[in-house]
């Protein structure tokens, strides 16, 4: 969810409530208000009949039309001494002009004439329908409700994109970064001062991974190429054991498998010199590559290492397909991919490499598929067989990412896809 519809939800559901609060304080303010005013025109009017009622003057007329309308009893002393203090209360009642009920508002009080007669006043004035008022505050209030989120809706859009217009910003400069590969510094140009600090955080996270990648990136090379030397001394003098002395066969056999050592050693160490290469940009300038040709010669080649397992590898692409790239780097891909097939192919299995609308695809077959979370990860091996580095497809990761080709990998009816769109 965009933060900015985050916050637009959070005043919504924020306002509903205060909306509904504020409907139902209006309800009572009103209805408080209007009581007090019924209350005091009916005191007047009970005073009036109290006063003539006493001085023996005629009374107001019981029947004049309206809702106005008063009853005297008399009660005991007992009685009358519940209602010496006026009682307010509302209530509804049957007029028989109208004919039907009426709210009114009533009060009740207790007095005694000029004969020391105790009397029981009650005096009605017409009131309001409550049910009628609730009705109208509540479309009201969810009108003013409406009318306050379309308004709020809109100032909060327009400020909060103009706000948060740096960090949507930073977003999409995060979004275009890629260590090693060299940009401009995080666009600052904002005047708010957190988002200026979350700028100045970006950048010093961003100077922080490019100096350690630097590091990184020097600390490889240099180890790479002060290990070449001493590894190529110590194969040709392994070398030179084998094929110029006579040792024992339980010797031969320990030099053999140290010879195997060395050169697994020797290409582990060329392909991590090869990677530094490539995450430092150190790419030579691309040309017009057959990448067929490169495919036939990679397969030739595995095929004469790989002779002992019977594999067969069919090749079904068009006669020459020309792309710009680097020749070595191209090389590079095509050699990794089929030989990572030819090594983690069982014997007398199938291997297919086609070219159909510029994606190169090379199944071989597989008893289950692969992690696909780790699967390009520098020294992972899903088994470790005999030539294997786990580096040979992080390579070809490397590549295609600096490319921009799209790198798949996929598993379908018991064979592994590896997928490399030539743009």
């Amino acid at each position: 969810m965009r933060l900015s519809l985050r916050i637009l939800l959070t005043l919504a559901t924020t306002l509903l409530p205060l909306m509904a609060l504020w409907g139902t304080l209006f309800y009572f303010a009103m209805v408080r208000e209007i009581n007090d005013e019924a209350d005091d025109a009916l005191e007047q009017y009970a005073t009036l009949i109290i006063t003539r009622c006493r001085e023996g003057r005629t009374l107001p007329s019981l029947n004049n039309g309206t809702n106005n309308s008063y009853t005297i009893e008399p009660i005991s002393e007992v009685e009358a001494k519940r209602y010496l203090r006026a009682t307010f209360y509302d209530e509804e009642f049957y007029i028989p002009e109208k004919r039907e009920m009426e709210p009114a508002r009533m009060m009740v009080k207790a007095f005694r004439d000029a004969e020391g007669r105790y009397l029981l006043l009650k005096v009605a004035t017409p009131t309001f329908e409550k049910n009628d008022l609730v009705e109208t505050i509540l479309g009201w209030t969810v009108l003013l409700f409406a009318l306050l989120v379309v308004f709020v809706v809109c100032v909060a859009t327009l400020s909060i994109r103009r706000t948060l217009r740096p960090l949507y910003a930073l977003l999409s400069w995060l979004d275009g970064y890629t260590p090693g590969r060299g940009h401009d510094r995080v666009p600052n140009n904002t005047e708010i001062k957190e988002l200026r600090r979350l700028n100045e955080a970006a950048q010093n996270a961003v100077d922080r991974s490019e100096e350690l990648l630097d590091r990184q990136k020097q600390f490889i090379g240099n180890a790479s190429h002060e290990l070449q030397t001493p590894l190529a001394v110590v194969s040709n003098r392994v070398e030179h054991l084998i094929n110029n002395t006579s040792p024992t066969a339980e010797q031969l056999s320990e030099l053999v498998k140290i010879e195997r050592s060395l050169r697994h050693s020797i290409r582990l160490n060329r392909t991590l010199l090869q990677l530094t290469r490539i995450d430092s940009g150190e790419v030579a300038e691309s040309e017009d590559v057959d990448i067929v040709a490169l495919i036939t010669e990679a397969v030739d080649n595995c095929r004469d290492i790989y002779s002992d397992r019977d594999i067969d590898c069919r090749i079904l692409c068009p006669e020459h397909l020309y792309i710009c790239v680097n020749e070595t780097l191209a090389r590079t891909i095509v050699a990794n991919l089929a030989k990572n097939a030819f090594v983690h192919s069982n014997a007398h299995s199938h291997i297919d490499i086609s070219i159909n609308d510029r994606l190169l695809r090379i199944t071989n077959d597989g008893d289950e598929a692969l992690d696909r979370s780790r699967l390009f990860d520098r020294f992972y091996t899903h088994t470790m067989r005999e030539g294997s580095t786990g580096l040979g497809l992080a390579i070809v990761k490397s590549i295609c990412d600096h490319y921009g080709y799209d790198l798949e990998y996929s598993y379908a009816d018991g064979r592994h896809i590896f997928s490399v769109g030539l743009r």
